[in-house]
């Protein structure tokens, strides 16, 4: 097959969340289809009942009922949930759509163990190696790890029941915020399931900075160049994370959730009252225990929300003289490893399309990789940021709002841009971007 004559980006309205599809363009009216994410936190009217399956049926529809590759960038619902069978199964949809190649961050090998530093080179090539029965075999071995995530949904109630407490002492900012870290990191267990049973039905890919993303193979002209995120042995600059979180950098924080769990009375046999039948000065010490706790969940949600973002892959599209580049919710300290590399800052200032890393955040985007340089740049770069405001962030006038007026600004005034904002809400409308080769 000769090289793309044209790539194009569909950028779906999935409210706060990503959901993009590439699609390469080759002469004789042939195309490759590649789904980078599928998911939108919270649920906006426009989503509900149905919202997610039917854009998982437009999207069937623009790749003629198959896609040659999905990658999941990383396991957050607002990139995940529409890989679900849950709820209207718009992971049915994409399934059916039979992927040739699901590429996620190494700390989805369902086989690295607890405090993995680096991928199971064993199952990689197990992987790659073994046809459809042993490859099936593998996901079915994976599964236990998998199974720990149930683990880490023990989590979920305990942030609920924290929630709840919150919102009737009037503390509806820390309330929203535990509901909104909890909800997106916690309970994507069926779309995870999902996306490992596709890679058993196909092939899976674990990538770190550096390996091959399996993608060159099913895109035919196309070089695929993984960026992000690095490992442990690559870098000290998520370190730090895991040694916060030893029970399991990427994931559980399994022993933890199992104390908050823990329901057994401080101290048996004796009688306890309710807040509201508190007298005033114990009403007192009862909030401020409340509000320790909530402090104490928070620290470790916003951890394994650090955590996720920056095992995001990120990955840089070469398609004859133009650059595309995806980085999911990459934030700095993912980014850090793949800059201090000889020639990639050099091969991202002339990118011509780039995804707004993590919906438009203040330090997903970092200046030495691009913004830098936007001063000296005419020649039609094209970004598009897939966010909704007032879902994150910037509370009580704090500068980190989603999306970060300076970083939309500087867009603005040095790119061509767009946003999915711009977007009618109803599911299944897109902006297609093409970029001629």
């Amino acid at each position: 097959m000769p090289d793309p004559t044209s790539v194009s980006v569909l950028a779906f309205q999935v409210g706060f969340g990503d959901c993009f599809l590439l699609r390469f363009n080759y002469a004789g009216n042939k195309r490759r289809h590649v789904l980078i994410d599928f998911g939108s936190f919270p649920k906006a009217s426009w989503l509900k009942g149905t919202g997610m399956r039917l854009i998982a049926e437009t999207i069937r529809d623009e790749c003629g009922g198959k896609l040659d590759a999905v990658v999941a960038t990383h396991r957050h619902r607002d990139h995940i949930a529409g890989f679900t069978t849950d709820e209207d199964d718009p992971g049915s949809v994409i399934a059916s759509c039979n992927p040739d190649l699901v590429v996620q961050p190494w700390t989805e090998d369902p086989d690295a163990r607890t405090n993995a530093k680096k991928p199971t080179a064993a199952f990689m090539s197990a992987m790659h190696d073994l046809g459809a029965r042993g490859r099936v075999k593998a996901f079915q071995r994976g599964l236990s790890f998998v199974d720990s995530l149930d683990a880490m949904r023990g989590l979920l109630p305990v942030l609920e029941q924290q929630e709840k407490a919150l919102r009737e002492m009037g503390n509806h900012d820390m309330a929203d915020e535990l509901a909104f870290y909890g909800q997106n990191d916690l309970s994507n267990l069926s779309a995870i399931r999902n996306l490992m049973q596709m890679g058993a039905s196909g092939e899976a890919r674990y990538v770190y900075y550096g390996a091959e993303s399996g993608l060159e193979a099913v895109l035919p002209g196309v070089k695929v160049t993984v960026l992000g995120p690095p490992t442990l042995e690559q870098s000290d600059t998520i370190r730090r994370y895991a040694t916060s979180a030893p029970d399991e950098y990427w994931l559980t924080q399994t022993r933890t959730a199992m104390r908050l769990k823990d329901e057994t009375p401080l101290f048996p046999g004796t009688s306890a009252l309710s807040f509201e039948e508190a007298p005033a000065y114990a009403r007192w010490l009862i909030s401020r225990l409340r509000d320790l706790r909530s402090r104490q969940l928070l620290e470790i949600v916003r951890s394994m929300d650090t955590v996720l973002n920056n095992t995001s892959v990120i990955l840089l599209f070469e398609v004859g003289n133009k650059k595309l580049l995806f980085p999911g919710d990459a934030q700095l300290e993912n980014w850090t490893y793949a800059l201090s590399q000889p020639g990639v800052i050099d091969d991202l200032k002339d990118i011509d399309f780039y995804k707004v890393g993590h919906h438009g955040s203040l330090n997903a985007t970092p200046k030495t990789m691009l913004w830098g340089e936007l001063d000296h740049r005419d020649d039609g770069l094209r970004t598009v940021v897939s966010t909704l405001k007032g879902v994150h962030g910037g509370k009580h006038g704090n500068p980190t709002e989603v999306p970060r007026r300076t970083l939309v600004n500087a867009l603005k005034n040095h790119s061509d841009f767009l946003s999915t904002e711009q977007l009618d809400k109803e599911p299944g409308t897109y902006w297609e971007i093409e970029l001629d080769v």
